[in-house]
């Protein structure tokens, strides 16, 4: 009975955890791009192979994951599932101790972990797994020595990995295509842009900056925060030991407002000016985003800007990391993460009503409807 509940929690976090990578495969990419950058593990030769790699953790997470389930080839999926618990606790690890990826993408955009949360969970299950791997290993020794077998009830299972694999590649390759059936990001159709704004001021995260202080008679060293340090006259008077240090001082968060990733949507016109109340605000706003402005298709470009500009009585941006991208509308400017949080495809179409999302799309599929 211990055995097989754990067994089926495991199974069912595996599962769960591909599934909502599977949805949004391109989303995970941006997150495997980000391990492969120079500021992690400077792979960038590796960036343009970043969605197959989703792919590949994705597929083994949940085929895996369901023939751990139906306890189909028990021995392999248990192996491998250690093998990429490994694998997993490596990236997590390295991304907590470093701080290089914030956010390991582990549950995509539906549960977002820090580095050491990821890590730790990696840990749990990579034990859980070792558990398991011991608590069969009888079922495995009687198995081989006594060639017991059910081939009907093998039948069956094979039968259900083969449903359930058709089903995972349908959602695939929706999301790599189009759009993702299921989204789990802030910017999904219905959300309103202006009341999430105002949440995010109403209730803003609030930092504070921690000196590293050492004391150039006893060589200790200790942080404080700016409110202490202003306080305790004995680190700043004249003829104090206490010196800051230079180039170690941190701003951290001493209180978590309202999350969204909305925070970060700002379009600022190409001489730095705020263009973000007035296209939220707007009656009608229609953007078009780029985040690889280089590699857009310039046909397919040239076509949703003829579309869009053709809209009347809408407010039309062109929004990308370069000034020049496009040709017939004005071009704005945002952050290429921020874009890639808003858009799945290159170029992708948004349109707001009032500031309120009504409808989003990949650029091809925007011109041919």
């Amino acid at each position: 009975m211990i055995k097989n509940i754990l067994r089926f929690l495991i199974a069912v976090i595996f599962i769960l955890s591909g599934f909502v990578k599977a949805v949004d495969l391109v989303g995970f990419s941006f997150k495997m791009e980000e391990y492969f950058s120079p500021s992690v593990f400077n792979m960038p030769f590796f960036e343009k192979f970043a969605l197959l790699f989703s792919v590949i953790v994705v597929v083994l997470e949940l085929f895996l994951g369901f023939m751990l389930l139906l306890k189909l080839k028990l021995k392999f999926t248990l192996s491998a599932l250690i093998v990429l618990c490994v694998f997993f606790g490596f990236l997590t690890f390295y991304s907590a101790y470093y701080n290089v990826v914030t956010n390991c993408g582990c549950f995509g955009d539906a549960i977002k972990f820090t580095p050491w949360e990821s890590f730790v969970k990696d840990i749990v299950l990579l034990a859980g797994l070792i558990i398991l791997f011991f608590l069969y290993r009888k079922e495995w020794s009687k198995k081989e020595e006594y060639h017991i077998e059910n081939p009907s009830q093998n039948k069956v299972k094979y039968i259900l990995l083969a449903v359930f694999s058709l089903v995972m590649i349908y959602f695939m390759a929706q999301g790599i295509m189009h759009e993702p059936l299921i989204d789990f990001r802030d910017y999904k159709t219905g959300t309103d842009l202006v009341k999430e704004k105002n949440n995010i001021a109403k209730n803003p995260s609030e930092y504070k900056t921690f000196y590293s202080l050492k004391n150039q008679k006893t060589g200790e060293v200790l942080k404080i925060n700016q409110d202490d340090y202003i306080k305790e006259t004995k680190y700043w008077e004249e003829g104090s030991p206490w010196k800051i240090e230079e180039g170690k001082n941190e701003s951290k968060m001493v209180k978590e407002g309202y999350k969204s990733e909305i925070s970060k949507f700002k379009i600022e016109d190409v001489t730095g000016n705020d263009l973000t109340d007035p296209i939220i605000k707007a009656p009608k706003a229609i953007l078009v985003f780029s985040y690889h402005p280089k590699e857009v298709s310039k046909d397919v470009l040239q076509k949703v800007e003829a579309k869009v500009s053709a809209q009347k009585n809408a407010v039309v941006y062109g929004v990308s990391t370069d000034q020049n991208t496009f040709k017939t509308i004005k071009n704005v400017m945002m952050d290429g993460t921020a874009i890639k949080t808003i858009a799945r495809s290159n170029p992708f179409v948004l349109v707001l009503q009032n500031g309120k999302i009504v409808e989003k799309i990949p650029a091809k599929d925007y011109v041919q409807n």
